[in-house]
C-alpha cells in the first residue's frame, strides 16, 4: 500500500512542478510581449513623442512580430538540436535570460523608430524561442503524466488572466516614463528563470540530430500534403485578412474622443473580462454543438459585434462596444483554434499547429498595417474601414460548409469516439 501511495504521489508531484513551469512560462511569454503589456506604451510613444502616423505605427508592430511568424522553425530547432544535453530547459533558461537583458537594453535605447524596432525584434525572437520550448515541455509532460486536460486548462486560464491584467497595467505604464515599461516586462520575463531552475527536471539526452532532421523533413512533406489542415488554415486566413483598424482605433480614441491612456487600458480590461466569459461559455457549448454550428454562429456574432464600431462616439458607447467585441471576437477565435487543433495531422501536432498560428499572426498584424495605410494614403474614413473589415469577415462564413465533415460535424465529446477515423482522414 505504501508503494502504491508513493507511485501516486510521484506523478502528482511531477505534474505540480510542471504546472508551475507552465504557469510561469505562459505568464512571462504572453504578458511581457511587446505586443501585449508594452503595446499601449509603445503606441503612445510612437504617436505622441515620435509623431508617427497610423501607417508607421501599425508597421512597427507588424515587423516587431516577425519572429512569431517563423515559430515553426523554432519548433524544429528545439526538437532537432539538444542544447547542453536537453531540449527544453537550456532553451528556456538562455532565451528567457537574453529576453530580459534585451528589455533592459530597451531602457537605454534612444527613442528613434528604427533603433526601437530593432531591439523589439530581438526581444520577440528570444521570447518566441522560450514560448516554443515551454509549449514543447507542456506537451511532453501531458503525455507522460496523462494530465493534458489539467495542463491545458491551466494554460488557458493564465492567458486570459494576462489579458485582464494587461488593460489597467498598460494604461498606467503608458502614462509614465517608458523605461518603467521595459523594466516591468524584463522583470516578468526573468521570473521564468528561477522557476525553471527549481522545478524543471529534464534528463540529459544525446540525440542523433541527422535522424531527427530526416524525421523533420518527412513531417514537412506530410504537412505539405495535409489538405484538411490547409483548408482550415485558409479559412483562418480569410477570417483574419480583413482590413484591420486596431491602430486606427487607438488614434481615434486619443485624437477625436480625447481618451487618456488609463481609459484606453480600462477599455482593454472590459474586453478581457468579456473574453474570459466567452471562454467559459465556449467550454460548455463545445460539448453540446458540433464545430460547424459553432464556427458559423461565433463568426457571425464576431461580425455583428464588429459593426458596433460604427457607433464608437462616446465613453459609454466605447465601453459597451469593447465588451461586446471582446465577447464575440473571443468566441470566433476559440472556434477557429478548435478547428486548428482538430485539423492538425497526427504526429505533426507541434509543427502543424504552429503553422496555423503563424498564418493567424501574419494576417492579423499585416491587415492592421494595411488598414492604417488605407486611412493615411487613400483617406478612407474610419467607418468605411469598419464596414470593409466586417464585410470581409462575413465572406469567410460560407466557406465553413466546405470543410471536411469528419472534422466539423461532431461535438467535442464525440471526437474521441471518431479518433481512429479522424486520424486516418488527417493523414
Amino acid at each position: 500500500m505504501a508503494a502504491a501511495s508513493n507511485n501516486r504521489q510521484g506523478p502528482d508531484k511531477s505534474l505540480t512542478y510542471a504546472a508551475l513551469v507552465i504557469v510561469a512560462g505562459v505568464l512571462a511569454t504572453t504578458l511581457a510581449q511587446p505586443q501585449v503589456l508594452a503595446r499601449l506604451p509603445l503606441q503612445n510613444l510612437l504617436k505622441n513623442e515620435l509623431h508617427t502616423d497610423r501607417t508607421a505605427n501599425a508597421a512597427f508592430f507588424f515587423w516587431a512580430g516577425l519572429a512569431w511568424y517563423l515559430k515553426p522553425f523554432a519548433g524544429i530547432l528545439t526538437d532537432a538540436f539538444p542544447l547542453f544535453g536537453n531540449r527544453r530547459k537550456s532553451y528556456i533558461l538562455i532565451s528567457a535570460t537574453l529576453a530580459a537583458l534585451s528589455w533592459l537594453a530597451l531602457m537605454v535605447t534612444p527613442h528613434e523608430y528604427r533603433g526601437l524596432l530593432f531591439v523589439v525584434i530581438v526581444i520577440n525572437t528570444f521570447m518566441m524561442i522560450a514560448s516554443t520550448a515551454v509549449g514543447g515541455y507542456m506537451v511532453e509532460t501531458a503525455q507522460a503524466t496523462s494530465g493534458s486536460g489539467r495542463l491545458t486548462a491551466i494554460r488557458q486560464f493564465i492567458q486570459q488572466a494576462c489579458f485582464v491584467i494587461n488593460g489597467p497595467a498598460a494604461g498606467y505604464l503608458a502614462s509614465i516614463a517608458f523605461s518603467w515599461t521595459a523594466a516591468a516586462c524584463g522583470g516578468i520575463m526573468f521570473m521564468l528563470v528561477p522557476v525553471t531552475v527549481l522545478f524543471l527536471n529534464e534528463q540529459r539526452k544525446q540525440l542523433d540530430s541527422r535522424e531527427v532532421l530526416d524525421n523533420a523533413r518527412r513531417r514537412l512533406v506530410e504537412i505539405g500534403t495535409a489538405r484538411t489542415m490547409w483548408a482550415a488554415a485558409g479559412l483562418m486566413a480569410l477570417f483574419y485578412i480583413a482590413p484591420g483598424f486596431a491602430t486606427a482605433l487607438f488614434y481615434r480614441q486619443q485624437n477625436e474622443l480625447h481618451f487618456n491612456t488609463q481609459m484606453q487600458g480600462f477599455l482593454q480590461l472590459i474586453a478581457g473580462v468579456c473574453g474570459t466569459l466567452a471562454a467559459v461559455g465556449y467550454g460548455v457549448l463545445c460539448r453540446r454543438l458540433n464545430l460547424r454550428t459553432l464556427l458559423v454562429c461565433c463568426m457571425l456574432l464576431a461580425t455583428i459585434a464588429n459593426f458596433g464600431y460604427l457607433f464608437y462616439s462616446s465613453i459609454a458607447r466605447a465601453q459597451a462596444i469593447e465588451g461586446l467585441n471582446g465577447f464575440g471576437y473571443t468566441l470566433a477565435e476559440l472556434a477557429l483554434m478548435d478547428l486548428a487543433v482538430r485539423s492538425t495531422p497526427a504526429g505533426s501536432e507541434g509543427l502543424g499547429f504552429s503553422i496555423m498560428i503563424s498564418v493567424r499572426n501574419l494576417a492579423l498584424f499585416g491587415t492592421d498595417w494595411f488598414g492604417s495605410n488605407l486611412l493615411d494614403q487613400y483617406h478612407l474614413s474610419f467607418n468605411s474601414l469598419v464596414i470593409a473589415n466586417s464585410a470581409t469577415t462575413l465572406i469567410a462564413v460560407p466557406f465553413v460548409f466546405l470543410l471536411p465533415r469528419l472534422v466539423v460535424a461532431r461535438k467535442e465529446a464525440e471526437i474521441y469516439e471518431a479518433a481512429p477515423m479522424l486520424k486516418r482522414a488527417l493523414e
